[in-house]
């Protein structure tokens, strides 16, 4: 029926028009971000997923860069034990040419001057091996997150957690001394009695400086493993979210090319609608 209170078909021009152009201005936008989800309307349960994907991706990147700080960490500890290990071998020499016959006591005093440093430089080796002012070798350094997940209780952290454990339960690493506390003094290699003790005293610590060095070198293979799987897991993570978040370039083009269309034949209906009224006044002529 024709009228001219009412242009029905201006209205119905009008409200494909602005469908029309929202859906345009919704793929210029992801085309623009790259993202396909750039308004939670655009698909809420998928940005829920996504949100918890992109939180694991974060963490998962922290939690290799603590994984190489702490291989960082224990390379630091082993240079030092290495150190010290060379240190004991020489001083191992040493009481060996002190329990030579051929030398005097006299002869002995020389070799124990020698010895006597190296001895203190073991001291200050283990007092030096510091990461970012922490002493590790004979220590308890700690705790090291390496995943997404921890719990948290009265007794310690738990979860995708590695402990750093240098105290050596076989004995602590030191300079070799005999006696305790105040009365403890260094040996010697002054007599072959002396140098025999200290020989023994060395393959004691030669034994836990090897314990201490296999704990590292244990701690940095699974760290290097630990963080090679945390790499892989983000490639996975960051390939499953892409999935979800990232737009489909030519998919979406597309899409606008048609909203573009429409909008253009939306107004060119428009305008045809919005003539009709004038048209209907001409019968009044």
């Amino acid at each position: 029926m024709p009228v001219i209170n009412t242009n029905v078909a201006a209205n119905a021009a009008i409200r494909f028009l602005n469908q029309n152009s929202a859906m345009a201005s919704s793929s210029v936008a992801k085309l623009s971000s790259g993202q396909r989800i750039v308004r939670a309307s655009d698909d809420a349960a998928g940005l829920g997923v996504s949100t918890k994907l992109q939180s694991d991706i974060n963490t998962l990147k922290q939690s290799g860069a603590n994984a190489s700080q702490a291989s960082s960490l224990l390379q630091v500890a082993d240079g030092g034990l290495a150190r010290i290990s060379d240190t004991f071998q020489r001083l191992k020499s040493l009481a060996a040419q002190s329990l030579s016959g051929t030398i005097s006591d006299t002869e002995r005093g020389y070799i124990d001057a020698e010895f006597q440093q190296l001895n203190t430089e073991i001291g200050e080796i283990i007092d030096r091996t510091t990461f970012s002012g922490n002493q590790l070798i004979n220590q308890t350094i700690g705790t090291f997150f390496v995943g997404v997940d921890v719990t948290a209780s009265t007794t310690g952290i738990g979860g995708d957690v590695i402990d750093i454990d240098l105290s050596n339960s076989s004995g602590v690493v030191s300079s070799l001394v005999t006696g305790t506390g105040t009365s403890a003094t260094s040996l010697t290699v002054t007599t072959a009695s002396n140098a025999a003790s200290a020989m023994v005293a060395i393959d004691t610590q030669l034994e836990r400086v090897s314990s201490q060095r296999s704990t590292v070198g244990a701690l940095i293979s699974r760290f290097d493993t630990r963080a090679q799987n945390i790499a892989t897991t983000i490639e996975n993570t960051q390939a499953a979210n892409s999935v979800i978040a990232d737009v489909d370039i030519a998919k979406e083009q597309t899409a606008m090319v048609a909203a573009n269309v429409r909008v253009q034949a939306a107004v060119a209906a428009l305008s045809q609608a919005n003539q009709r009224p004038q048209q209907l006044l001409r019968l009044l002529n």
